[in-house]
């Protein structure tokens, strides 16, 4: 009988699952898929749509139902007990289990066989909070036996990473994994190599990701095109508009804080004692048009256009709505995500020095996820390390299949 196991990392933007053949210790297959959710309106009825397909329904519908992304980011939050669609009430691990159901059925379809065994991946740390922390890691366990594995074993994302990379070493390496997602930022050293039984070290991680440099540069590039720095006239009193409408665009989620009667109400009547400024009056159609999805696609666009050019484009036009804003490497590194990449360096730096590591100890560095592609966060780790240090894997599904990979281990205990 086949004898298979699912390697599973649910992430902030993709999701990927990995079809491992026990007996030939071969991952024979990697689906992925955007870890998107999208839920049309209708008429008396509920349906909903996963990955791609997600995205292309939405589209067709011209926005007219709810989009959900970097669903993962909100499962260490207390406060977000469940959401109501369509008079059903969803669970963060409801919504995760969605996209996980989606990707399971893909690949047992694949195999004409229904697997029920897996590793799942989690982050170095979902929240520096112990409450949060325990709170998403049971949140992200339930989500698991909804989709319908049986018998589950969890594993850091870093450490399955590591694993993917072993595979290329010809002999003991010292290893620092860094692994680069949509929300975090993660850091493994370990002793790596053919006869090593994958010693761990230590391992750590910082909450700061690609979704945080998105939204600083929806911030510095964005806002200022929706009202950041217009003044409205409240009590014969010029004030700025208020800092929550802009705190509250710079990431997709947040957007649906200003999606109610109550905040779209207040932007009208900030419209109108702003003197109808037109800057308003985007914020206004970007709510009530619920176009937040292709703003940072294009946001996003433009972060991925700087790690290949030494400018980019900021560029959105869409209904009324119509800006174009230049951005360098230069003016990106430097100014909008300075703030996070010394973040990212400094616990870098504390973490090898709590650890007794220095940067020439170290053999190699492999980096992973989708963020490392970003060249200011290359450039940090090529000054640290020096180029002939740092390797690089499938960005996407590097940890998909190490937590495969890493099936054997763990099942031994």
């Amino acid at each position: 009988m086949p004898n298979f196991i699912y390697g599973v990392d649910f992430g902030t933007t993709n999701s990927a699952l990995a079809i491992l053949d026990l007996d030939k210790n071969e991952v024979v297959k990697v689906f992925t898929m955007p870890s998107v959710l999208f839920f049309p309106d209708l008429e008396g009825g509920f349906a909903y749509f996963t990955g791609k397909k997600a995205i292309e329904k939405y589209v067709e519908s011209k926005s007219n139902g709810r989009l959900m992304k970097s669903i993962k980011s909100v499962l260490p939050i207390k406060s977000f007990t469940h959401t109501i669609i369509a008079n059903k009430v969803f669970k963060p691990e409801d919504l995760v289990a969605l996209i996980m159901s989606a990707l399971k059925k893909q690949a047992d379809d694949y195999l004409g066989v229904i697997v029920t065994k897996a590793v799942i991946g989690r982050p170095v740390v979902f929240s520096e909070e112990p409450e949060k922390e325990a709170i998403a890691q049971k949140r992200l366990e339930n989500a698991v036996k909804l989709s319908g594995f049986e018998e589950a074993k969890y594993q850091m994302e870093p450490i399955a990473a590591a694993f993917t990379y072993e595979r290329s070493l010809k002999k003991e390496e010292l290893v620092l994994v860094a692994d680069f997602g949509g929300g975090t930022s993660d850091f493994t050293l370990m002793h790596l190599g053919a006869n090593k039984s994958h010693d761990e070290i230590v391992q750590g991680g910082i909450y700061i990701g690609g979704d945080n440099f998105d939204s600083k540069l929806m911030w510095h590039k964005g806002t200022p095109h929706f009202g950041r720095g217009v003044k409205e006239k409240f009590f014969q009193k010029l004030v700025p508009l208020p800092l929550s409408y802009f705190v509250n665009i710079t990431t997709w989620a947040k957007m649906n804080f200003l999606n109610t009667n109550k905040m779209r109400e207040a932007i009208r009547k900030s419209y109108f004692r702003s003197g109808d400024d037109p800057k308003v009056k985007n914020l206004l159609t970007l709510i009530e048009k619920n176009l937040g999805y292709y703003l940072f696609q294009k946001v996003e666009k433009t972060k991925i256009d700087l790690t290949k050019n030494d400018t980019a484009t900021f560029a959105y036009q869409e209904d009324d709505i119509d800006f174009k804003e230049e951005v360098s490497v230069k003016e990106f590194e430097e100014e909008i995500i300075a703030e996070e990449l010394e973040k990212i360096s400094a616990y870098l730096d504390e973490f090898l020095l709590k650890n007794n590591a220095t940067y020439e100890s170290i053999d190699s560095v492999f980096m992973t996820g989708g963020t490392s592609m970003v060249r200011a966060l290359q450039n940090v780790f090529l000054e640290k390390f020096g180029e002939a240090k740092i390797k690089s894997g499938d960005n996407f599904n590097s940890v998909a299949m190490g937590l495969a990979y890493s099936y054997e281990k763990l099942n031994k205990g």
